[in-house]
């Protein structure tokens, strides 16, 4: 099944029937070209993991980079290019598909293990629950499930690894693709820019509060002024 959700754990898309297993890239083009298929609103873009080709409107995380959120856990561990941070970034927004489906299966504990029922019924059953979810959300203002640890980053195993589908077939001009690859470098680099704008601003201030102090020291010894007003004048 393809499944696409919002912020607020919503499902707002799901297909569901494709029998066996499916490159990621095929069931999205499915999902994209059915009549009632997956729709993208104008402005706006899907967040996908790197099952899926990094493409217009469907935002892809870097490939050969650190990505899950624990590599980036602990004391060190912080991102060092703009790559790195653009998929922490990227990968803190995504959990949400792990929550999503974590209280899916709490909620719905049937499917824990195959159901006992025709495919073509588990496919519908599917559906169904997705719509009782979706009401709950909206309805229950108490609705929280926990969400265990195995469920938690289980999507997450093999994305680095996974090859990547370069079979589009809504998109398949290289320059389609090149436009995405530029649109993503430019949000990192945006995201690695401003990152050190804010580390230099903050270092600047530190520097020149504590330049300032040594000044209005130096004031205080030179000309006997009040040293309690003036730093707390600096202070404030």
């Amino acid at each position: 099944m393809l499944a696409a959700c919002n912020f607020d754990l919503e499902f707002i898309y799901i297909l569901s029937g494709w029998e066996g297993s499916a490159h990621d890239s095929k069931l999205l083009n499915d999902a994209l070209t059915r009549r009632n298929g997956l729709k993208v609103p104008r402005g706006k873009s899907f967040l996908v993991d790197c099952g899926f080709a990094n493409r217009r409107q469907f935002l892809a995380p870097f490939r050969g980079v650190r990505y899950h959120l624990q590599d980036f856990g602990g004391q060190g561990c912080h991102p060092e290019n703009e790559r790195e941070l653009f998929n922490l970034r990227h990968a803190s927004l995504r959990n949400v598909v792990e929550r999503i489906f974590g209280i899916f299966k709490s909620r719905f504990a049937i499917f824990k293990s195959a159901p006992p029922f025709p495919f073509k019924t588990q496919a519908e059953l599917v559906l169904a629950c997705a719509g009782v979810h979706n009401f709950l959300r909206k309805e229950c203002s108490s609705d929280e499930f926990p969400v265990s640890s195995d469920d938690e980053d289980s999507s997450d195993e093999s994305l680095i690894e996974d090859d990547e589908d370069e079979i589009d077939t809504l998109q398949t001009q290289d320059e389609q693709r090149q436009y995405a690859n530029q649109w993503r470098n430019g949000i990192a680099q945006q995201m690695w820019t401003d990152v050190i704008n804010e580390d230099y601003i903050d270092w600047m201030y530190s520097f020149c509060y504590f330049s300032t102090v040594h000044n209005c020291l130096r004031l205080c010894f030179d000309y006997g002024l009040n040293m309690n007003y003036v730093v707390c004048y600096i202070s404030i």
